[in-house]
């Protein structure tokens, strides 16, 4: 049997064979601020269709962790998960369509020994001005795919990108493989995307034409690129002939040992088990790269994922050992392939069993307040007094419901999806105060202010440090700001000595001692990037912006620093006090991470 680890292999060689160069996958934590996960395996290539130069060279392949919530509700079915391994190729200017899509049918048909009488695909057909792509199915059809498998869809199921609200996208080419080899009831209308669930989307080969700007606007990519993406868990399950991706070696092995700790099942309730093994993964991955649950962003979703399994550990009456059991089956698969996920077990066990704990007592105080809520209302509750028995206690949608189902009272969805809306609205808002990495008002007092304008503006002097000892290709990739503590994340491909760290930590000194003075300018955005004020790239900024210029004269032109920024700042770098660097790291692939305090030198 073609193992998963096989399979993973198998698709990085033969695209290796080809000219691209293996990249790791990067952190489940993207440097892009616009998205709270790596979605995609081109994230981390973002920067090269947009002109960077590529330190792997023009033609990449990789297997990338991915974790998506925007279909947690389909979690359950045949296919859908949060957490899975995306295969894919890239491209930055080299070649295109034709070579793609024969390089893809190679690798499925010659490579993977699939029947190409049981490939379909799906094509861009135009919309919203777009043109229809019309070159894709005649390629199609030159390398043996009939017209009658070859479909035209809009922009919905066949245009991608970008991941956060812009950047490079492009209409789509889907490959599409028939489960079973005939029609549906609904005939001839059975295509790809049938909820019949006779196909199974495979492989999504997207071309890079367009870069969208915020406002939804395209414009023409300088380099067009290729950027495609593949579920290794999907493949898996059809090289393996099995009928879910549940039931292949990347989830099967965890199937059972829920099965050995509960009175159910796996044929019974495969939604519940589904859920638990999927969760449970996802959970394992987050956990392992630092984040813990939490009633905000990341720490949210994780939060989400655990109670969700929780939830239908309950449903299934799964014994409190089993938890555990669980998890060492989801290290023991991963553990080959992404050792930090085995390094960091004990903190996963101990997360899980924290937030377990925490979970059974805030089902107890969520019903009791839910009973209570019952009691009061004759038998009519809001949907937003739904939503904020959900987020004052976190309990799931699912049991929210579940429970009024049970006690006879109408769910309000119309009214807790609004409740919903307008919450998330509001975390909007209160994220873009944070511009430029802590809103003064989100402080709490004049002290915490103090200390934020500190952070701040030895941030800015730390850049001009990194660029100046380690070189101009340093660019900053992230950062985040605390009165206690500034974290600076910067694009550099090593790790740096002892040395370097201490000629920055020396670097920032001189110029605090210096007593070099601060000030702002406001300007239009584009006029501060034609002078030369540096940004944050990945960042969304606003129309007019604010420079914070330091002023130095031995810089050059009497600047140390120029950077667009959102403040606060002191007026003179003295008041800083002084400056230490407390650890340097590796966030990801090419990015590196300081923390530093100031204060008393």
């Amino acid at each position: 049997m073609n193992s998963a680890g096989k399979i993973r292999q198998k698709f990085l060689k033969f695209f290796e064979k080809r000219g691209h160069k293996i990249v790791p996958s990067s952190s489940l934590l993207p440097a892009d601020p616009s998205v709270l996960f790596t979605t995609a395996g081109m994230q981390q290539f973002k920067p090269y269709f947009l002109g960077e130069e590529s330190p792997h060279g023009d033609k990449t392949t990789s297997c990338q962790k991915c974790l998506r919530t925007s279909d947690i509700e389909s979690v359950g079915d045949e296919s859908h998960l949060t957490f899975f391994e995306m295969l894919g190729n890239f491209s930055f200017g080299t070649y295109f369509k034709k070579e793609t899509i024969k390089m893809a049918i190679d690798f499925l048909v010659e490579e993977c020994k699939l029947p190409i009488k049981n490939i379909w695909v799906t094509v861009f057909g135009g919309e919203a001005g777009m043109p229809p792509d019309e070159e894709s199915p005649k390629i199609w059809q030159e390398i043996g795919i009939p017209p009658e498998r070859i479909y035209s869809f809009g922009k919905k199921d066949n245009f991608w990108g970008p991941t956060g609200k812009e950047g490079p996208c492009g209409p789509t080419t889907e490959i599409h493989y028939d489960l079973r080899g005939g029609f549906c009831s609904k005939k001839e209308k059975c295509m790809p995307g049938c909820k019949c669930q006779r196909f199974v989307e495979v492989w999504n080969l997207v071309f890079n034409q367009h870069y969208q700007n915020e406002d939804g606007s395209l414009e023409a990519l300088r380099k067009i690129g290729v950027d495609t993406g593949m579920g290794l868990e999907r493949l898996t399950m059809i090289l393996q002939n099995k009928k879910s991706v549940f039931e292949s070696d990347l989830f099967w092995p965890i199937m059972k040992v829920i099965e050995s700790n509960c009175k159910k099942k796996y044929e019974t309730a495969p939604r519940h088990f589904r859920i638990i093994g999927d969760h449970l993964k996802s959970s394992c991955f987050l956990i392992s790269e630092g984040i813990t649950p939490s009633k905000i962003e990341r720490g949210y979703v994780l939060r989400r994922l655990l109670r969700r399994s929780m939830r239908y550990g309950k449903m299934i009456e799964l014994k409190e050992e089993g938890w555990r059991q669980i998890l060492g089956q989801i290290i023991d698969l991963y553990k080959k392939d992404y050792p930090d996920i085995f390094y960091n077990q004990k903190k996963i066990f101990s997360i899980i069993s924290e937030e377990k704990s925490r979970f059974d007592k805030t089902i107890q105080e969520g019903i009791r307040d839910f009973e209570r809520l019952i009691a009061d209302s004759n038998g009519k509750i809001t949907g937003k007094e739904l939503f904020d028995l959900s987020a004052t206690h976190g309990l799931p949608l699912d049991l929210i419901q579940d429970i009024a189902f049970e006690r006879g009272i109408q769910f309000d969805k119309d009214g807790f999806n609004r409740a919903l809306k307008k919450h998330q609205e509001v975390s909007r808002a209160g994220a873009k105060k944070k511009f430029g990495g802590l809103g003064v008002d989100s402080l709490e007092n004049e002290q915490e202010i103090k200390e934020a304008k500190k952070l701040h503006t030895a941030t800015h002097i730390l850049h001009a440090a990194l660029r100046e000892i380690l070189g101009k290709e340093v660019k900053q990739m992230g950062s985040d700001i605390t009165p206690q503590r500034l974290r600076f994340d910067f694009s550099f491909k090593r790790k740096l000595e002892k040395d370097e760290l201490e000629k920055i930590e020396s670097f920032v000194n001189k110029k605090i001692k210096a007593n070099l003075s601060v000030s702002k300018k406001a300007m239009p955005l584009k006029k501060a990037l034609s002078v030369g004020a540096l940004a944050f790239f990945k960042e969304r900024y606003p129309q007019t912006v604010n420079v914070y210029l330091i002023r130095d004269p031995e810089g050059k032109a009497g600047f140390l620093s120029r950077e667009i920024c959102a403040g606060p700042h002191v007026n003179g770098t003295l008041e800083i006090g002084g400056f230490k660097i407390l650890k340097e790291e590796a966030v990801g692939l090419g990015i590196r991470r300081i923390r530093a305090v100031v204060g008393k030198k």
